[in-house]
C-alpha cells in the first residue's frame, strides 16, 4: 500500500522550485568535477573528492525531492472554519496567556520556515477539525497542556 503525504500547494511549488534549482546549478557542478579530473591524479587529488562529493550530494537530493512529489497528496483548503491543513490558526496556550499564530501544513513542510506546523505534531493533531472558539488538550510527550482557538483563516 502506498502512503500518500499531505502537503499545501505552496509547499509542493516550494519543492518544485528547490529541484529547478538543484538542476539549474547542476552544469556548474559538472563542469567543477571536469575540471578537478584535469588536475591529475585522482587518488590525491581533493578537488576532485570533493567536486564528486558535491555532485552526488546534488543528484541524491533531486531524487529525494522527486519522490515527495510523487508521494505528495496536496490539500485544498476548505473555506469552512474549521483548522485544516493550509489554514492560518490563532491559539491562545492557557498555562502562559502566551498568544501564538500559525499556519498548519504537511509533515515535509515543516523544515520550510517559521510559523509552521505540521498537521501530525501533537499540537496540529489536537487542533485538526477544531474551530474558533474551540478550547483543546494536547496530548504531547512532556505532558497534556490546553490550548484556546481564537481564529482560523
Amino acid at each position: 500500500m502506498v502512503y500518500y503525504q499531505k502537503m499545501t500547494p505552496e509547499g509542493y511549488m516550494q519543492i518544485k522550485d528547490e529541484i529547478a534549482a538543484l538542476k539549474a546549478d547542476r552544469p556548474r557542478r559538472v563542469q567543477n568535477l571536469k575540471e578537478a579530473r584535469a588536475l591529475g591524479d585522482l587518488s590525491e587529488n581533493t578537488e576532485y573528492s570533493t567536486a564528486k562529493r558535491e555532485l552526488r550530494h546534488l543528484d541524491s537530493r533531486v531524487r529525494y525531492l522527486n519522490k515527495q512529489l510523487k508521494y505528495a497528496e496536496v490539500i485544498e483548503t476548505v473555506n469552512d472554519g474549521k483548522v485544516n491543513l493550509g489554514k492560518q490558526v490563532e491559539i491562545r496556550y492557557e498555562d502562559d496567556q502566551e498568544v501564538e499564530e500559525y499556519r498548519i501544513v504537511g509533515r515535509m513542510e515543516e523544515a520550510v520556515g517559521d510559523g509552521k506546523l505540521p498537521f501530525d505534531s501533537p499540537l496540529g493533531h489536537a487542533l485538526m477539525k477544531h474551530k474558533a472558539g474551540d478550547r483543546v488538550t494536547v496530548e504531547a510527550p512532556m505532558g497534556d497542556y490546553e490550548v484556546t482557538i481564537l481564529s482560523v483563516k
